[in-house]
């Protein structure tokens, strides 16, 4: 990985300070998946995701951290996984910074709250608005150099579960342990 910017290599000590944020909020295509489309003969599309980001965002509920999918694409596969996920979706978006800051605005948070995960041009104006941004290690070369924190994982390698355990320091067993 070639880090123009904030690199990390986990050091045991939380980078952010998850009780200071507001929200957190997702791309989907290329962060919450491998950002490949896998299409059948009936035109039905299909993606990878990966089953250990389902444990972080359980976590992130239990911590009362509220949390967003937002995506460009109308699909039902997106609304599909964030229904699993318990995480609420924003699809269609086509000015991603728009929608980030009305749904700020009608949340009660700051754009300066907020931790924006993203990996491709349409994140960027999102990204650099956003108080604190993360990416998967394989973005697009200009969001690798906008991004505060580029990531070890690639897109669909298990994000969300490195922005809990690495980012944010959270002991995802011992949250999940707790009966609260």
């Amino acid at each position: 990985m070639n880090c123009e910017n904030v690199c990390y290599k986990f050091t045991g000590v939380s980078l952010i300070d998850f009780t200071k944020l507001k929200a957190l909020l997702f791309d989907f295509d290329g962060v919450l998946t491998d950002n490949k489309v896998y299409v059948d003969e009936n035109g039905k599309e299909t993606v990878r995701c990966n089953r250990s980001d389902g444990m972080a965002f359980e976590v992130f509920r239990k911590l009362g951290l509220p949390v967003f999918i937002v995506s460009k694409e109308t699909n039902k596969v997106v609304a599909a996984r964030a229904a699993k996920l318990h995480v609420p979706v924003l699809q269609s978006v086509d000015h991603k910074l728009e929608a980030v800051s009305e749904l700020a605005k009608k949340q009660g948070f700051a754009m300066s709250e907020i931790l924006f995960v993203g990996n491709d041009l349409n994140d960027l104006d999102v990204m650099s608005a956003s108080g604190t941004s993360a990416c998967p290690s394989d973005s697009h070369p200009r969001i690798l150099k906008i991004a505060t924190y580029v990531l070890e994982s690639k897109g669909g390698d298990g994000v969300a579960r490195e922005v809990a355990e690495k980012l944010l320091d959270i002991d995802i067993a011992e949250v999940l342990r707790s009966r609260t």
